[in-house]
C-alpha cells in the first residue's frame, strides 16, 4: 500500500490523517517507534539479580532484568522456542534464571541459553544449542543516563546522550533534587487509556493557552475553597497545584518555551517555590546534603514538563514521569510512575504521590477536563470540517539555541518542533513536498 505522506506536514500546520489514519500510525511503529531511543523503565525497577519489570517498546513486548553481574538488560519478551513470553507482564523476581513455562527451556538473566530438556533430542539435528540465535534477542541498543534505561530497536542513530541533548538537564536536576543524588521508583503505576491519538496528548504538553479555559471547572472550584478559609490561612498544596491553571493569558505569556532536536523540549515552571513545612524540611535535608549554595542553584531549576520525544515526559519538580504508550490510531496508554527523591524527608514522598493522585491520576480533579479535550480533538478531526491543524501560533518568532530553538508561552513551538522529528523519522522532506513512502 502506497501512502503519499508528502504534503501532509508543512512549517505552521498538518492534516488531520497524521492523527486519523490508521496506516500511517503503523508506519509510525516501523519509523518513529522504531528507529528512536525510548523510554523503558528505571534501574531501581529491577534492584536485584533476576528482578524483571515488562514494557512496550511500540509494537514490541520487552523485559528489562538485571543479571547476576549487577547489569541491567533489555530483551524482547519471547522464548526463541517456540515463541511464549518468558514472564508475565508486571513485574516480579525470575531467580537466578529464566524459565519458560511452556517447555522448561532456560536463560541466563543475560538472555544465553542455559539448559534444555531433552538435550539428547537436538542431537545431529540442524539445530546447534550454542548458537547465539538461540538465547533471548536483546533488542540492538540499551543505554542509561542516571539510572532511567532507554532502549532503540535499531542498530543505527545517535547514541543516547546526542539524543537527549539539552532535555538530560532535565533527567540530571530530577536526580540532582535528591540529598542522595539519587531517585527510585516507589508507590505502584496508574494507567489511563486515552480515547485519542498520542501526538494529541504531547502536543497537550506545553500547550499553556489550554490550561484557564480546559480546566476552568478545577481551578474556580480550588480558589472558591480557599477564598472560603479564614483569612490569613497559608494556601494548601492541593489549591496551589490545582488553582496555578487560573492564571490569566498574559502568566503564560511569559513563560519560556525549549525545544531542542529529535522533538524534545521543556516549559518553564509555573509554581512559586511552596514555603509549607514539607517543603522547608525538604530544601533542610537538601541543604544539609549539598550547601546552601548548591542546594539553591539546583532547586532554581525550575521546569513543569520535560518532553522526551516520543516516549515519555518527567516532571522535575514533583518527581514523576508520565510514559506514553500508543495502543492504535486513536488510543494510547499513559503510564504514571512516581519516584522517591533518596535522602528526602518521607513526606515528601508523600507529597509526590499527592500531586500525582490530584492532578494527573484517572480519578484526578485536572486530568478529566484534558482527557475530554483531547477525545473531541479526535473526534472532531475525523469530521469533514477541515482537512488541516493550526500551528501558526508565534511561527517565524523562535530564538535559536545550541541544538534548539526558544519561544515565550504563547508560542506554538513545541508542536512544530515536535512535527518536525517526526517528519524526519518518516521520511519526508518539508522543504519539497514531492514523493510517496511505501
Amino acid at each position: 500500500m502506497t501512502i503519499d505522506l508528502q504534503g501532509l506536514v508543512q512549517p505552521d500546520r498538518v492534516h488531520k490523517r497524521v492523527y486519523t489514519d490508521p496506516a500511517i500510525f503503523e508506519l509510525e511503529m516501523d519509523r518513529v517507534f522504531g528507529q528512536a531511543w525510548l523510554y523503558v523503565g528505571h534501574e531501581s525497577q529491577v534492584p536485584k539479580p533476576g528482578d524483571y519489570f515488562t514494557t512496550r517498546l511500540g509494537r514490541e513486548p520487552v523485559v528489562m532484568v538485571r543479571h547476576t553481574d549487577g547489569q541491567v538488560h533489555v530483551m524482547f519478551n519471547r522464548c526463541p522456542h517456540k515463541g511464549a513470553k518468558l514472564v508475565p507482564d508486571g513485574s516480579g523476581s525470575a531467580g537466578k534464571f529464566l524459565r519458560c513455562l511452556y517447555h522448561g527451556w532456560t536463560f541466563k538473566c543475560d538472555g544465553s541459553l542455559l539448559s534444555v530438556p531433552l538435550r539428547s533430542g537436538y542431537e545431529c539435528t540442524a539445530l546447534d544449542l550454542k548458537d547465539p540465535r538461540y538465547g533471548v534477542r536483546k533488542v540492538a541498543r540499551v543505554a542509561t543516563h542516571r539510572g532511567f534505561v532507554f532502549a532503540s530497536l535499531s542498530e543505527d542513530g545517535p547514541e543516547l546522550k546526542e539524543f537527549l541533548g539539552g532535555v538530560a538537564t532535565s533527567l540530571d536536576n530530577f536526580c540532582d533534587r535528591a540529598p542522595e543524588g539519587e531517585v527510585e521508583v516507589a508507590g505502584g503505576v496508574q494507567r489511563v487509556i486515552q480515547r485519542n491519538n498520542w501526538k494529541i496528548f504531547f502536543e497537550n504538553l506545553h500547550d499553556t493557552i489550554h490550561a484557564v479555559a480546559t480546566h476552568e471547572s478545577s481551578w474556580r472550584a480550588a480558589k472558591e475553597e480557599y477564598e472560603a478559609m479564614p483569612a490569613g490561612t497559608p494556601k494548601p498544596f492541593e489549591v496551589v497545584i490545582v488553582d496555578g491553571n487560573g492564571e490569566p493569558l498574559e502568566f503564560w505569556e511569559k513563560l519560556e518555551l525549549k525545544g531542542y532536536d529529535h522533538g524534545h523540549g521543556f516549559m518553564e515552571g509555573i509554581f512559586v517555590p511552596p514555603t509549607d513545612p514539607v517543603s522547608l524540611a525538604y530544601v533542610a535535608s537538601l541543604e544539609a546534603a549539598k550547601g546552601a549554595a548548591q542546594a539553591d542553584a539546583i532547586l532554581r531549576v525550575n521546569r513543569h514538563n520535560t518532553i522526551v520525544y516520543p516516549s515519555c515526559s518527567p516532571h522535575t519538580s514533583f518527581q514523576q514521569i508520565r510514559v506514553i504508550r500508543p495502543l492504535s490510531v486513536d488510543r494510547t496508554l499513559v503510564e504514571i510512575f512516581s519516584f522517591r527523591l533518596k535522602g528526602a524527608p518521607e513526606a515528601t514522598f508523600q507529597r509526590t504521590l499527592k500531586y500525582t493522585n490530584i492532578v494527573n491520576s484517572p480519578s484526578s480533579n485536572v486530568m478529566p477536563d484534558d482527557l475530554e479535550a483531547y477525545n473531541r480533538v479526535q473526534e472532531g478531526l475525523g469530521s469533514d470540517g477541515g482537512d488541516w491543524v493550526s500551528m501558526h501560533r508565534a511561527a517565524g518568532r523562535d530564538q535559536p539555541l545550541p541544538g534548539g530553538r526558544a519561544s515565550n508561552g504563547n508560542s506554538e513551538m513545541p508542536s512544530r518542533n515536535m512535527f518536525a522529528a517526526w517528519a524526519g523519522y518518516m521520511g519526508v522532506d518539508t522543504g519539497a513536498q514531492t514523493g510517496s513512502a511505501e
